[in-house]
């Protein structure tokens, strides 16, 4: 079959297929692209000549967030289903490098088909082509190196043979999978080449849930069965594997405490009895009472990130162990724990079966409960709107209670930075498994608008809302266009408090006092400590197309959440926030984050703060 490179690819992306449980599904199932020189009359004809129902086909605007769109689609999608994403070359390739990243870390598939330069090099340099004196071979691309699970340069066309079904594996691959870039040299793109027709034939990757060693498993179900206090960490391979019901009816069976990192909250519902909530710096006082007394941790799908561990000081028992269910090898090491390498719900549901009869000590059970219930009067506070506060800008907790009273199981929240992260994973009752979108592995501003567009499209029919603070939104606003244009009828709550709030409280308790953190004119001595700036985010909102709600009180937003939710466009809720007084905002951080603080200054703020540091850090420890 003669077709030229780009044209092959397209047909053969077309024609594969992912399972599991059953229930097969497109494992390609649109491409995002921006088109420039190096893509439009390859990928750009080729996906025209192809037709929108062999490959559909989304326009965005700007190539970062069509990352996170497709990542967004993968997520929602349980990984079986994922997007690729074409560019130029130059800087539309480069701007993909931060949201493979965040793929990557997050270990979410995305096929990245990045324009190159000529592989035959008729003219040097070409328009954007990076040189490098010392290296022909090297292009920008390069950089999507680091941050690709599976990097391939496609130099002849019957390299993309082998190098196609190797990004196939990858992606589909629970432990490996991630960015996977295929750079399409912009000549090689439009070239011809007869093509063994069984390169399209329809195929199907099967993805793998590995069971778990007998001698591993034997041994997590002796230390489970030994442990006086256990506690359970879900991390997201909990979610990506399908696992919450296997994990709830463990912990329902054993009374074992359910504690989740931000990518594994809501594998279980926020009423199941052994669910405590967050755990870690962001976490509640319940899920860190227990960390810090536990004997033994049950570490699900979780790669253990700072956050997690407080920074290596939270699991304070000197008798604590670990096990450590995980799909992938490198994590399921971490913590010098046992290793129960396998897929997370089959491991649970292996550990289950061992553990028949099996309780912990009521007592325990019982202290977990009501501290759980102690903990749910503090979110309730956070949460409250007394009367006086109705004719008030609301607070960030405020903003969540409001929510908390409008959504339903089929709502999904997503955000990734800022102070939101925080207050949503100590506060947050999530409801379904997958209400819970959160991205904080790489915690990237400016996700929230794509990724909500990517779940939209995995999820049609259900309300999908996007939370961003101002900082957020002025990052990444692009792809409201995108919505618009498709008529995804997403959420988008914009949050203003004039500036970088979350890190402007960070750099006070660490002694640089807020510097360079608000919006801002210019003061006199030259600081950003003059009048705010006069931007208007909800007229910026609207100029891109969406229909906006300006709120000024606690009321007009109750109102406006009700609307947007019940809008069938691209909807906008704009509100300035107050900042909380010490009874109603939220709990303060239950466990703590190192940030390194300078160790000598002039300034009595940081030499506190450092005073404060070496306390804390003082508390680490190494498990080996």
């Amino acid at each position: 079959m003669r077709l030229t490179v780009a044209q092959a690819l397209v047909r053969f992306l077309a024609r594969q297929y992912t399972e599991r449980d059953g229930h097969r599904q497109r494992l390609i199932a649109a491409t995002w692209g921006i088109f420039g020189h190096g893509n439009v009359a390859g990928i750009g004809q080729a996906l025209l000549e192809s037709g929108p129902r062999a490959m559909p086909f989304f326009q965005g605007r700007n190539e970062q967030a069509m990352v996170h769109a497709a990542v967004g689609f993968a997520r929602q999608r349980g990984r079986l289903s994922a997007h690729a994403v074409t560019t130029s070359i130059g800087p539309g390739a480069t701007n993909l490098v931060t949201g493979a990243a965040l793929a990557t870390i997050n270990h979410l598939p995305v096929l990245l088909l990045p324009g190159d330069t000529f592989a035959t090099r008729p003219a040097d340099p070409v328009l954007q082509q990076l040189e490098v004196p010392h290296a022909g071979d090297v292009s920008v691309n390069d950089t999507l190196r680091p941050v690709s699970r599976y990097f391939d340069r496609i130099t002849r066309p019957e390299a993309l043979v082998p190098a196609a079904l190797q990004a196939m594996r990858v992606l589909t691959d629970p432990a490996a999978t991630g960015a996977v870039t295929l750079a399409l040299p912009q000549d090689v793109q439009v070239e011809a080449y007869d093509w063994p027709e069984e390169f399209f034939a329809e195929r199907v990757w099967r993805v793998r849930a590995p069971q778990p060693d007998p001698e591993e498993l034997d041994a997590a179900r002796a230390a489970l069965r030994a442990a006086r206090r256990p506690l359970i960490i879900a991390g997201g391979g909990v979610r990506h594997s399908g696992g919450g019901n296997a994990l709830g009816a463990l912990a329902a069976a054993t009374g074992i405490p359910v504690a989740s990192t931000q990518a594994g909250k809501g594998s279980l519902p926020f009423d199941h009895p052994a669910d405590v909530g967050g755990i870690g710096h962001t976490g509640t006082a319940t899920a860190n009472h227990l960390a810090r007394e536990a004997d033994l941790v049950l570490g699900v799908g979780t790669r253990y990130t700072d956050f997690t561990t407080a920074s290596a000081t939270l699991f304070q028992n000197p008798d604590v162990r670990f096990v450590n269910l995980n799909v992938a090898a490198f994590d399921a090491h971490k913590m010098a724990g046992a290793p129960l390498l396998a897929d997370a719900r089959a491991g649970l549901r292996a550990l289950a079966e061992g553990l028949t009869g099996h309780r912990v000590d009521p007592a325990y059970e019982a202290a977990y409960t009501a501290a759980k219930a102690d903990w749910q009067t503090r979110v309730d506070a956070t949460y409250a709107v007394p009367a006086p506060d109705e004719d008030r800008p609301p607070t960030q907790g405020q903003v969540l209670g409001l929510l908390d009273a409008l959504v339903d199981d089929t709502d999904i929240l997503i955000n990734a930075a800022g102070s939101l992260p925080g207050d949503l994973h100590a506060l947050w009752r999530a409801r379904s498994g997958d209400q819970y979108h959160v991205e904080y592995g790489y915690s990237c501003m400016g996700y929230e608008i794509p990724a909500a567009i990517g779940v939209a499209l995995a999820a049609p029919g259900r309300p999908v809302w996007a939370l961003v603070g101002d900082g957020t939104y002025l990052m990444n606003p692009t792809e409201i266009v995108t919505a618009v244009q498709e008529g995804l009828p997403l959420r988008l709550v914009i949050l203003d408090n004039h500036g970088y709030a979350s890190i402007g409280g960070l750099s006070g308790a660490v002694g640089a006092e807020g510097f360079a953190t608000a919006y801002r004119f210019r003061g006199a001595d030259g600081a950003y400590d003059g009048a705010p700036l006069p931007v208007d985010l909800a007229a910026n909102a609207a100029s891109l197309g969406m229909a906006v709600i300006r709120t000024r009180t606690v009321g007009d937003l109750r109102k406006a959440l009700a609307e947007a939710r019940e809008a069938d466009r691209p909807t906008c809720v704009y509100a300035q926030t107050r900042t909380p007084d010490t009874v109603s905002g939220p709990p303060p951080a239950q466990a703590w984050w190192d940030v390194p603080v300078a160790e000598t200054a002039t300034r009595t703020s940081a030499a506190l703060a450092r005073d404060e540091y070496d306390r804390q850090a003082a508390q680490r420890r190494r498990h080996l």
